[in-house]
């Protein structure tokens, strides 16, 4: 089970009369980025905002910045473990998020809902996602903004894991997602 992906679906098709267009993509440090490109390309978003899980933290957390860097513990879905490889030849050495991101946490603990600010995607999947999001929108969309959201364990994941695992409900994540994309719509 993935709550990043099962949260997403859940989310309401407008948010603040926005258009929420939900895309599933492979834990893949190549396909990923392929799947993310071609809908940028195709519908043109205001905003893309990808969801992953980071299991072990406590609550929802919103990444503050991507770095250059892919170094996996263990193999993407595809078998891939790059080692201290560069992800983008011609990138910064790091990206920070153009969304709101002090503003969506706050939006979260507002309305109830564990929030806090990552300095760190880590150098996995989801900081390969952020980073070449940012990149994309550096280098060709620059009307566009960006930004990435850990999820926690869904409660359910904890199962057989140390009683000390911290894990959220599914509703709650739901819930979470769509106040952080509130403050970020409303942020123009």
């Amino acid at each position: 089970m993935n709550p990043a992906f099962q949260a997403v679906k859940r989310l309401p098709e407008r948010i603040h009369e926005a258009q929420i267009i939900k895309l599933e993509i492979p834990t893949s440090f190549v396909r990923s980025i392929c799947a993310v490109e071609k809908a940028m390309e195709q519908y043109c978003p205001d905003i893309v905002l990808g969801v992953g899980q980071a299991g072990g933290r406590a609550c929802i957390t919103v990444e503050k910045v991507a770095i250059n860097l892919a170094d996996a513990a263990i193999p993407d879905n595809d078998g891939r473990k790059p080692l201290d490889q560069v992800i983008r030849e011609d990138g910064e050495t790091a990206y920070f998020s153009t969304l709101p991101v002090k503003a969506m946490v706050e939006n979260m603990r507002n309305h109830g809902i564990p929030a806090h600010i990552s300095y760190s995607a880590g150098t996995y999947v989801c900081n390969s996602i952020m980073y070449q999001v940012l990149y994309l929108i550096d280098k060709k969309y620059p009307q566009t903004r960006g930004g990435f959201i850990h999820v926690p364990y869904e409660s359910g994941q904890t199962v057989g894991k140390s009683a000390n695992t911290p894990s959220m409900s599914l509703d709650s994540m739901v819930r979470g997602l769509e106040y952080a994309i509130q403050a970020a719509i409303k942020d123009e």
